[in-house]
């Protein structure tokens, strides 16, 4: 059924006695200002309860005709209803209504605490009423074959809570009317702290308060759903008066962590859900106080990460962590360039705040560019040479595992050194001329076999590009923080064989001056300390030299930094997104799903 064809259902005909004609009402905009009014006016009760998630439910059952349809919705009836009209007035209360119905979390009542008597089914006299009700109009509602669904649905603590929040997010992603701009998107942008008691520019319309306290501490709880985070985006992204009270907050572990343990999980998070927690870490970064704040928080024994005993580091060592093996999943499986970038551009943010470093944040900043260098070398081996057999090169890159640890004793021999020199000199010459001609002859070579040949023109531009920015992060730190990271210099002085080799490529020759300088400066002081160093006289060696090594010599570069912006068009994205959340979290819900075209039923 169309929502026109629904729409005669809510028409209602007078005809007067012996007259052929008739005045027509609409009752369906009647209709939702009443659900609408049910919700923000109905104080919530045991026995209200289950009225209250039926008011909301039939509201995202009349929007859900975007379900069936392949292109996004730019106008309804539902749609135009709600943006205009004797619905209009209710914008601000009910947007505040369904962010309190988070908040709050309510689990449905417990059987025998309703007022009115039982029946036999379980529910009460008026959650009967609810029901009949619901199900007379979910019988009439037959877009798409909404009912029951076939299957139970796991239980939820609060399905008020859960159903508030679809809602929610439902009209904030409305778009925008020809003459109008989508109010309930205005309420969120719009609304302050209780607080803040500033009055409301007049310019700002559907504008309401609310507990900021209450609101972050149920975005930290709740961040396990794919909702929740795609609220807290919402909010970080659309209204700065939540943004800014979020980085002021000094309890930002409780919400950074949930997020980076989505990252951390990333092989058992849709895709989707991934994006936003790290579109939200990349919209923190963008906040200097927040890059400095968080390498004073200090966590002990961080359960979940099980790559290495943490006992104790700091917030902001872990999250580098958790960015970096969320890169190197991605590099090693899904090799989707704009969640690379995205997690590049974080670490960029925070790169000339980096302070203390642990020590192992900083191995795996260096070890995980020198995997990229020796990849580096190796697919120019590749390109250049296809018929070659360099047994080192292979060595080099095979002997690393799939989560970006390498072998430590591994060290580039003089035979590595020299193809380096020899590809790089290439490369100075014509850069891209040389990889076309030495791509087009490694095709044609192998042209009589059915297996296509490796892009390895384009795997050394994604290569290329991540070692740039990884060098770039490398000398932000050096060049405004050198004297808190004495591990980052370890680590760099460490693996200084393979740093040398790149000194002269002329895609990186004027980062690595920086770079080139501190491993020389370091390690000169190093060789007149002596031989067989330990780790701590190592160090030791390295924070006395910091003090020494003349600030004015360290080449200055843009500072690095990238804000988040969203694409053109994003509804593209994010309505399908919304109402893939719906489809699958929605209680007591069902859609068939042979009639869903917005989004495939296998997707994410």
């Amino acid at each position: 059924m169309s929502e026109e064809e629904l729409q005669l259902h809510f028409t209602y005909e007078e005809k007067s006695p012996g007259s052929y004609s008739s005045d027509s009402e609409d009752l369906l905009e009647e209709l939702l200002c009443c659900l609408m009014q049910l919700i923000t006016d109905i104080p919530l009760l045991d026995i209200t309860y289950e009225i209250s998630v039926e008011a909301i439910s039939t509201m995202v059952v009349f929007l859900s005709c975007q379900l069936f349809h392949k292109e996004v919705l730019r106008q309804s009836i539902s749609h135009k209803y709600l943006m205009r009209g004797p619905c209009l007035p209710y914008t601000s209360k009910l947007v505040k209504t369904l962010l309190y119905n988070f908040i709050r979390q309510e689990k449905p009542p417990p059987l025998g605490s309703h007022v009115f008597p039982q029946q036999s089914d379980g529910g009460g006299l008026l959650y009967g009423l609810a029901s009949g009700v619901a199900t007379g109009l979910w019988t009439v509602f037959t877009l798409g074959g909404v009912g029951s669904k076939a299957a139970a649905s796991p239980e939820l603590p609060s399905p008020l809570a859960n159903q508030s929040l679809l809602l929610l997010l439902v009209l904030a992603n409305l778009t925008d009317a020809p003459d109008a701009p989508n109010p309930y998107r205005q309420a969120i942008m719009s609304f302050k702290n209780t607080q803040d008691s500033s009055s409301f520019p007049s310019s700002i319309p559907h504008a309401f308060q609310i507990n900021f306290n209450s609101l972050y501490t149920a975005l930290c709880e709740q961040q396990t759903s794919d909702q929740a985070t795609l609220l807290l985006y919402t909010l970080l992204h659309q209204n700065s008066n939540v943004r800014t009270y979020m980085l002021a907050r000094t309890d930002m572990e409780n919400l950074v962590l949930p997020i980076l343990e989505i990252l951390y999980h990333v092989e058992e998070r849709n895709s989707h859900h991934v994006y936003m927690a790290l579109i939200i870490l990349l919209i923190l970064t963008e906040d200097d106080g927040f890059n400095r704040s968080i390498h004073e928080v200090i966590l002990k024994n961080i359960t979940w990460y099980s790559e290495r005993v943490l006992t104790e580091i700091s917030l902001g060592s872990l999250l580098i962590l958790v960015v970096i093996r969320t890169i190197q999943y991605n590099m090693t499986r899904t090799r989707d360039k704009y969640l690379h970038t995205n997690c590049l551009a974080a670490l960029a943010n925070m790169s000339a705040q980096f302070r203390s470093l642990h020590q192992y944040a900083a191995q795996r900043i260096i070890s995980y560019t020198c995997r990229h260098l020796r990849r580096y070398v190796y697919v120019l081996d590749k390109l250049y040479f296809p018929h070659s057999h360099c047994s080192t090169l292979q060595h080099c890159f095979s002997a690393l595992s799939d989560n970006g640890e390498e072998l430590l004793s591994l060290t580039c021999s003089h035979i590595l050194r020299s193809y380096a020199a020899s590809l790089f000199s290439l490369l100075s010459k014509k850069h891209n001329k040389v990889l076309e001609q030495a791509t087009q002859s490694l095709r044609g070579s192998v042209s009589s076999s059915d297996v296509p040949p490796p892009d390895y023109a384009q795997d050394l531009n994604v290569i290329e590009e991540v070692i740039r920015m990884m060098l770039e992060i490398i000398n932000s730190c050096l060049t405004n923080s050198l004297h808190h990271n004495p591990n980052l210099v370890y680590a760099l002085l460490y693996k200084r064989d393979l740093f040398e080799q790149f000194q002269t490529h002329p895609s990186f020759e004027d980062i690595m001056q920086n770079i080139d300088l501190v491993i020389t400066f370091f390690s000169s002081r190093l060789l007149q300390a002596g031989a067989e160093l330990s780790v701590e006289r190592v160090l030791e060696i390295i924070k006395q030299g910091v003090v020494a090594l003349p600030k004015d010599r360290l080449k200055k570069f843009p500072e690095l930094k990238f804000k988040y912006v969203e694409e053109e068009q994003p509804e593209e994205f994010f309505i399908p997104y919304v109402w893939s959340l719906v489809y699958n979290s929605a209680v007591g819900l069902y859609w068939n799903p042979q009639d869903i075209q917005l989004f495939t039923m296998d997707s994410d």
